[in-house]
């Protein structure tokens, strides 16, 4: 402990004190006032304490995002296989695939990916009647500069067609840092994940669709569009493939 020191010589200063068992101890009945520049000592080593507390906990403001080991330096969409989507649902068509490229940008590494699956129905009656279409988008952002964290909660209800209900968002346990599925009511769902600076998405959608001849008109009625809920361990099984294709 850094004490007070001594004085030697000051000007008009009178000796006040005596030594008893080698400790400085203020003679009975005298008392000094604290001087106002131990306050202030005081008050800097307490701001200097608390600001090193600060750094060691949220770091410099500018400290750039942990990717996590993730990369982008191809575009990973042909190679995503989606098995457990492919068993459970229908196989994801390898003939077609529209992607929207991938971008490379020193504060953003970003790819969207559109993959349609093959419909079972279409493919043993080719050319005729209703069929029940899926197809699986994929979206994945590298923020290399801000952490994305923040925003990720603050948009974890937000769509593309508006704000969900607090009670279609459900937490997915034991999936990166923190991950959401979205239970749509218009025959979408979506499974978003965020790990350090990475955030993934990955959409099932269903909608019907009828083939015919070219004068045939498109009858009434047609199938119901089935419920996503019963894909949500094969979408996140799915995701958790391509979260471990995309790292280095």
């Amino acid at each position: 402990m850094i004490s007070e020191p001594e004085m030697a010589g000051e000007f008009g200063a009178v000796e006040t004190r005596e030594v008893m068992g080698g400790f400085d101890r203020e003679l009975v009945g005298e008392r000094r006032p604290r001087r106002p520049w131990l306050w202030a000592l005081g008050g800097v080593v307490m701001a200097s304490a608390l600001w090193a507390a600060a750094l060691f906990l949220y770091g410099l403001g500018d400290r750039k995002p942990d990717m996590r080991g993730y990369q982008l330096d191809h575009d990973p969409c042909p190679s995503i296989q989606l098995k457990a989507i492919g068993a459970a649902i229908t196989p994801r068509e390898s003939t077609t695939m529209i992607d929207a490229g991938l971008l490379n940008h020193a504060a953003l590494d970003q790819i969207q990916c559109f993959i349609p699956l093959r419909s079972r129905a279409r493919a043993e009656q080719p050319g005729h009647g209703w069929s029940v279409d899926y197809a699986v988008g994929i979206t994945v952002a590298l923020h290399k500069r801000t952490d994305p964290g923040v925003e990720f909660e603050a948009r974890r209800r937000v769509t593309d067609l508006g704000v969900v209900p607090e009670g279609k968002v459900e937490m997915v346990p034991n999936l990166g840092d923190k991950a959401y599925l979205l239970n749509r009511d218009d025959g979408n769902s979506e499974l978003r994940v965020l790990e350090g600076g990475a955030v993934l998405s990955l959409s099932l959608s269903v909608f019907t669709h009828y083939q015919g001849a070219d004068d045939d008109e498109v009858p009434d009625g047609g199938p119901d569009i089935p419920a996503l809920s019963a894909y949500q361990s094969a979408m996140i099984s799915d995701m958790r493939d391509v979260m471990s294709s995309l790292k280095q």
